[in-house]
């Protein structure tokens, strides 16, 4: 086992294979490393092949010499310091004490600190760990940055990770060298001001799926409100009052029939917040007022439930697909059978019917396929080959062709069953009527802002008019191209 723990984290093929490498190393410039752990090792190898010559310092150089690119070289501590100006300080926390023996070679270097405390550390510690290092070292210039890029991603490269390196420092000549070393590097310098920043940029790795939060409990809470809702009227009922046991329904048809309703209510809420931010400018006739705090954050996580709805889209499709395949299933069409042999019926065909159901699954589909184009351009990586009128087309335009296929598929849905008493189970309503109260408003409001009476006036206050300015505003000849290039 702890073979196996010696190896290294990253190929040394890549920087064994040039055999010039070693060659122009030696003309670089040279940068040291403190440490020999896994993110030392893919720092070097990255320093490395950005053309750079590197030092490490290590404990025990020749237990660690053979995990690190060959044209490293791989040194004690104190003789790794000597001569570079950078200093990576790739330790942990409680060996910065161990380096104080080094702070005379250490005297007006730049020291980067990439390290990351742990939460618990995080909540104990008043002061950041680049702080306590500057503590440490007061003849040098400490630099944060690095810390929240992983050895993966600098063994894999920047093109398959986050580019963003955050830096801090109360030096700007050293937050220069920092960032046009991590230009060469092949990432993106982001200036986060003066050393006191540091704790906010160790806080980064620590937080996990910030912006999901809130959707994912909003999805929860609307998956736990249906799934129960619907346990009463297709398990509970029946069970209850007719003396059917139903309950095998649970792991797989109550769970199809929510997940629709979940995606169909985020769906709408995606759009919805954009409906009330045009109301309330339309109300105030201005767009330099804030919105409501509550209002801002649900706009800025409609990326997130979007995302959600597709999801819970993709699960009913495929939860669909798999309805046949149950036995009980099997179960029933046999008993349906039967029981046309009894009643002496040959042919049992319900025009009405069939056509419902044709509708019904073409709609779905149709759904299900403009949702996943949705889903697919909020990916940064396709977002970012759109400008903005493609991207606007197609998160707000197809965005509301796919709620209408939606609204129109979960109709055919119900059909008359909204009508029929017999749906009404423990007095409780279908579910699909449920489900197309938010949508069925969203698409109202979206047909009233269309009105040339409120869509003019939208324009107006977008394209910087106010209701109690005493300056004339007048739109564009065009109306129609003004609204395609507004901006909220």
């Amino acid at each position: 086992m702890s073979g196996e723990m010696d190896k290294p984290l990253i190929s040394r093929h890549l920087v064994d294979s040039d055999s010039s490498l070693a060659e122009t190393c030696s003309k670089a410039p040279k940068v040291g490393i403190l440490g020999s752990g896994d993110f030392a090792r893919s720092l070097a190898t990255r320093l490395v092949n950005s053309g750079f010559s590197v030092v490490v310092g290590s404990r025990n150089p020749k237990r660690t010499a053979g995990l690190l690119p060959s044209v490293a070289q791989v040194t004690f501590q104190g003789e790794a310091v000597s001569s570079p100006q950078v200093i990576f300080m790739a330790v942990f926390r409680e060996h910065y004490s161990s380096l104080l023996c080094l702070r005379n070679e250490l005297a007006g270097k730049i020291l980067v600190d990439v390290s990351n405390p742990t939460e618990q550390e995080y909540l104990q510690h008043r002061e950041s760990n680049a702080e306590y290092l500057a503590s440490l070292f007061p003849t040098c210039t400490v630099v944060k940055a690095f810390n929240v890029i992983s050895a993966w991603t600098l063994q894999a490269g920047p093109r398959d990770g986050n580019r963003q390196v955050p830096i801090c420092g109360d030096q700007p000549e050293a937050k220069r060298t920092i960032s046009e070393l991590a230009h060469a590097m092949g990432f993106m310098p982001v200036d986060m001001g003066s050393l006191a920043s540091a704790r906010e940029i160790e806080a980064m790795p620590l937080h996990f799926l910030p912006s999901w939060k809130v959707p994912t409990i909003l999805a929860l809470g609307l998956f736990i409100f249906f799934y129960t809702y619907n346990f009463i009227r297709d398990v509970l009922q029946p069970y209850l009052q007719e003396g059917k046991n139903k309950f095998y329904k649970l792991p797989l048809s109550v769970v199809n029939t929510t997940l629709p309703c979940v995606a169909y209510v985020l769906l709408s809420l995606v759009y919805l917040p954009g409906m009330l931010a045009a109301a309330l400018q339309l109300w105030r006739g201005t767009k330099y007022r804030r919105f409501p705090d509550w209002l801002d954050h649900w706009m800025q996580h409609r990326k997130q439930i979007g995302l959600l709805s597709f999801f819970c889209a993709a699960l009913h499709a495929a939860y669909s697909v798999c309805l046949p395949l149950r036995i009980a299933y099997r179960y029933d069409l046999v008993n349906l059978a039967v029981k046309q042999v009894l009643t002496n019926k040959s042919h049992l065909w319900i025009e009405e019917d069939i056509w419902r159901m044709e509708i019904y699954l073409s709609l779905g589909v149709l759904a299900l396929g403009t949702l996943s184009l949705l889903a697919v351009t909020s990916l940064p990586s396709i977002a970012n080959s759109l400008n903005w009128r493609e991207f606007s087309f197609v998160q707000s335009t197809l965005g509301f062709v796919t709620l209408v296929l939606s609204t129109l598929h979960t109709l055919t849905y119900g059909w008359t069953r909204a009508f029929e008493e017999s749906r009404y189970k423990f007095y409780l309503p279908p579910t699909f009527t449920l489900t197309l109260l938010v949508p069925c408003v969203v698409i109202l409001a979206k047909a009233l802002l269309l009105l040339p009476c409120l869509s003019l006036r939208l324009s107006k206050i977008r394209r910087g008019w106010e209701k109690d300015s005493t300056v004339k505003f007048t739109l564009p000849m065009d109306h129609a191209l003004a609204q395609k290039t507004s901006h909220v």
